[in-house]
């Protein structure tokens, strides 16, 4: 598990939303409360967040980019390749982080192992507070009558109260 942040990804009621926090850790002192996880790619159509090392994860959205454009925006196809060349490259292999991207159709969690996981409800999360997120993205979606950004939103507010890698400035960015 990485124990860095956290970010929520989901598909709702035809509505895209993915957010994060903005607190940046390292072992047991918060060096940074405003990061930016997020990213907003190709054309504004897939949005993309990480959790773990920063370095590692720009160098991450950058390839993730180019297969993007390389794919013609086919989410899947360019999350499988950049999939396998994180886990085959000698470079890429030594990364520490991990990424969701969504778009209007696909909700993906994306790992160095080479994982590629598409959850059937439309919700992905990852860091440390993703699992205390994505419970409560879950019971919103199901219990309320909340949209896509203000699940994001009220997830992470959950995750905050929970997790100390998480903070409450977060940022959430919609298609």
């Amino acid at each position: 598990m990485i124990r860095s942040t956290t970010i929520i990804g989901l598909r709702h009621k035809g509505k895209v939303a993915i957010g994060g926090d903005g607190q940046v850790s390292y072992d047991e002192a918060i060096l940074k409360e405003n990061a930016r996880k997020i990213r907003s790619m190709y054309e504004g159509k897939v949005l993309s967040g990480f959790a773990g090392s920063a370095a590692d994860a720009l160098t991450l959205f950058e390839r993730f980019e180019s297969k993007l454009d390389e794919y013609e925006g086919n989410l899947s196809r360019a999350a499988v390749e950049l999939a396998k060349e994180w886990r085959t490259d000698k470079y890429l292999r030594r990364l520490e982080a991990l990424m969701v991207v969504v778009d209007k159709d696909h909700s993906l969690w994306i790992s160095g192992n080479g994982d590629v996981v598409e959850p059937d409800d439309g919700v992905v999360a990852i860091g440390s507070g993703g699992n205390y997120a994505l419970a409560a993205a879950r019971a919103l979606m199901k219990h309320s009558k909340l949209n896509a950004e203000q699940i994001v939103r009220e997830s992470l507010l959950v995750a905050a109260s929970i997790c100390v890698f998480t903070n409450d400035k977060i940022i959430v960015e919609t298609l």
